[in-house]
């Protein structure tokens, strides 16, 4: 006959064995889960980062790349567990009053600038001002069209929607629909694009500031500010660099992603409160 005792036993060790297959179970999800985390990490090492930069084609907001996660099954109690990334406090401004424009343009605007003169983007975001230097005879197609967006407040009250911290170092704006699929309703053709070297890759130095598309002349208005030297395929129109507010884009990538990722939607909450376009 079974004593009290022994069936106690019995439950807890059959409890114990539950929760073990239930570790071993949620183990295995990670491990498939960092394994394409991976395969996809090494697309974008192979193919320069163009997975990552891609807009529309990939809507990418899988929050589960902190691969750091995994648990081991053991029978002793968990270690205390680190905060969770996103309880860090956030230190930028809270945005200004305001939503996105939900306006789209049929197609691309008539040329209006001049390819000659000099003109300077501000970005005011709940972080802090930056500056940057427009580049309108390397790519004039593009200035004309951030120009056009600016006058028209398309920008303004929009969410910089992406960092990434790892292999690339960008932040990724542009999209008023905040989630990496939204643009101005056209398209434009790609400008000033680099050589590829060896590797086929070319330079994208800290301050430069690009166009993000899903494909050869598929540029709309997604753009990014590289935060790091960084090397991409030739593929993204470089328009402009920044020539002040570096520093802003330093505390945005130091303060990291939300989930403690290196690729996703930044910790702190980077909005353009406006954004304007200068001769």
């Amino acid at each position: 006959m079974v004593t009290k005792q022994q069936r106690q036993r019995q439950l807890a060790r059959e409890k114990f064995e539950r929760q073990q297959q239930r570790r071993g179970t949620a183990q295995a999800r990670r491990r498939r889960r960092n394994q394409v985390i991976a395969a996809v990490a090494a697309v974008v090492v192979v193919a320069g980062g163009g997975a990552w930069l891609a807009v529309a084609a990939n809507d990418d907001d899988d929050k589960s790349t902190n691969a750091g996660a995994s648990n081991t099954p053991t029978a002793q109690p968990s270690a205390p567990q680190s905060p969770a990334p996103d309880a860090k406090p956030k230190t930028c401004a809270a945005p200004a009053p305001g939503e996105p424009t939900k306006e789209q343009f049929a197609t691309e605007p008539a040329m209006s600038i001049d390819t000659k003169a000099a003109y300077t983007m501000t970005l005011k975001t709940t972080c802090g001002e930056v500056t940057v230097a427009l580049e309108a005879a390397k790519a004039p197609h593009t200035v004309n069209s951030f120009a056009f967006l600016a006058g028209k407040k398309f920008f303004d009250h929009t969410k910089c929607h992406r960092l990434t911290t790892g292999g690339l170092a960008v932040l990724q704006c542009g999209d008023p629909t905040g989630t990496g699929t939204g643009g101005p309703g056209y398209k434009f053709v790609d400008e000033n694009l680099g050589t590829a070297g060896p590797d086929g890759t070319a330079s994208y130095p800290a301050g430069t500031v690009a166009m993000a598309n899903s494909g050869p002349g598929t540029n709309g208005s997604q753009f990014f500010l590289v935060t790091g030297d960084s090397k991409l395929p030739p593929n993204y129109t470089p328009f402009g660099k920044v020539t002040g507010g570096m520093d802003v884009l330093a505390k945005i990538a130091a303060a990291g992603t939300a989930d403690g990722g290196s690729d996703g939607a930044p910790h702190e909450n980077v909005v353009l409160d406006s954004v304007t376009v200068a001769k």
